[in-house]
């Protein structure tokens, strides 16, 4: 394992569970876990917080268990998930002068673009959660992916630019920080999705991310290495089970075990003999429900969820001839059975179930987190590392301007005079090297000095000369 790496923590506070993720990359770029923790979810609805007691104590349920699988381990900051009806998208474009056209355009010219984009006029009970970047335009030059290093006078591009209800936010934060833990950045679920469970092909063909979780379903459509739309739809599994409880006569928990065991997306497949026998309650006679009602129950909830995907797709104009990478499904509410042949009669797009095992390293926890349920969870870890590399690429780049701004002036200052060879000897300590180097520094002074006295006395002795 990479000892130098940092331990990166993704933190998902969904509907039904949450979730506590500890990783950290290998030296083969692999995300070896360190812990994992999850607890049961109560204060949380359709994604959004609404009982900030109840979540503080299910995050520290979570964060036990995670310790629990690793004693050692240690968390103090975490990258955080949101979800949620309040959550929206807008495109906008934005461009930037240049005073200094002569120099490349370097990352402070990209971070001025972006950071300009947070002054974008947005309604006020509304935040901006993320401002991201979809083409630059450098002057005439269009549908760039990489302007660093290129001339130009005007850099401008196109964001995504994802916003949130600020109340919505604030009590994420709120129970975050109360239970303990400092939140590194707040990241929008289905983009955290689709960094575990896609690869570069995937971002290049063109795909949809369905990540269908307990009280929503996001979505994320990319197209030519690009985000195209990112959305929201008001429905998740936690919607199934409730229509299964209402549609069956059934107690909540009967409906999510029914739905998970015997549960099909797809209604022609199920049979119409199968029957499941529910425990009567106080004493009730036991009562049988049919496995095709079931089945059609669950068929018209998630029709209904991918009608939503086949609406936004039209918004956009990505139809299915586009998506030649198909639609990524993840998520817990992938795992029904035969949802794929469901999503590919709906949407006339090629399907398939999305793993978050694209980056994870083999033998984790018996594979317990390749499940599609914890995408998110590892995509968090992903756009931590994400940040961290950038963070260092850009100290690397601004420790090698210093020092090549450091050796050019040394080397302007050995141009006054030449200092004397050093003798072969034993290497010099830094203290006396520092002392030489002093020395030369006097020396050069001196030098300069006098060749100025000595023109100085010239040129008043021409002037005498000149006069007798």
């Amino acid at each position: 394992m990479n000892q130098e790496a940092p331990i990166i923590v993704g933190l998902d506070i969904g509907t039904t569970k949450i979730a506590a993720i500890a990783g950290r990359k290998n030296e083969y770029g692999k995300l070896e876990i360190l812990g994992f923790g999850k607890a049961t979810s109560f204060g949380v609805q359709h994604g959004m917080v609404l009982n900030i007691d109840q979540t503080i104590k299910a995050i520290r349920q979570a964060l036990e268990n995670c310790y629990a699988s690793s004693p050692n381990l240690e968390i103090n900051e975490v990258y955080v998930g949101i979800a949620g009806h309040h959550i929206k998208s807008l495109q906008t474009r934005g461009d930037i002068v240049r005073n200094d056209t002569d120099a490349e355009i370097s990352q402070k010219d990209i971070d001025q673009l972006i950071n300009d984009q947070y002054k974008t006029v947005i309604p006020a009970s509304d935040q901006i959660i993320d401002v991201i970047p979809q083409q630059y335009i450098v002057d005439s030059l269009q549908n760039i992916t990489y302007p660093i290093g290129m001339s130009g006078v005007k850099v401008g591009a196109n964001f995504h630019i994802i916003t949130g209800d600020k109340n919505a936010i604030r009590n994420i934060n709120r129970s975050v920080e109360k239970s303990g833990l400092k939140i590194r950045d707040l990241v929008l679920q289905p983009l955290a999705s689709a960094a575990a469970v896609m690869c570069d092909m995937d971002f290049e063909a063109g795909v949809a991310i369905v990540d269908i979780g307990g009280g929503t379903t996001d979505l994320a459509v990319f197209y030519e290495g690009i985000l195209k739309h990112t959305a929201v739809i008001p429905y998740g599994g936690e919607n199934i089970t409730n229509d299964i409880k209402n549609g069956l006569g059934v107690l909540k928990t009967q409906a999510e075990q029914m739905k998970v065991q015997f549960g099909y997306a797809l209604a022609d497949e199920a049979k119409s003999n199968a029957y499941i026998t529910i425990p009567g309650l106080r004493g009730q006679s036991p009562k049988e429900i049919s496995v095709k009602n079931l089945a059609h129950i669950i068929q018209a909830r998630m029709s209904e969820i991918l009608d939503f995907v086949v609406y936004h797709l039209k918004q956009i104009g990505m139809d299915n001839k586009m998506l030649n990478g198909g639609i990524i499904l993840t998520g817990g509410g992938s795992q029904l059975k035969h949802l794929i042949q469901l999503t590919e009669y709906t949407t006339g797009a090629s399907a398939r179930i999305g793993f978050p095992n694209e980056h994870l390293a083999s033998g984790m926890f018996d594979d317990e987190l390749t499940k599609p349920m914890y995408a998110t969870c590892v995509g968090l870890i992903l756009k931590g590392y994400n940040d961290y590399e950038n963070d260092r690429k850009s100290l690397e780049e601004n420790y090698v301007k210093i020092n090549t701004s450091y050796l050019a002036k040394e080397q302007a200052a050995q141009t006054f005079s030449q200092p004397e060879e050093w003798e072969e000897e034993a290497t010099p300590s830094t203290q006396e090297i520092q002392d030489r180097k002093a020395k030369e520094r006097n020396a050069s002074l001196k030098n300069f000095l006098d060749k100025m006295k000595t023109k100085i006395i010239d040129m008043f002795t021409e002037e005498e000369d000149a006069k007798l």
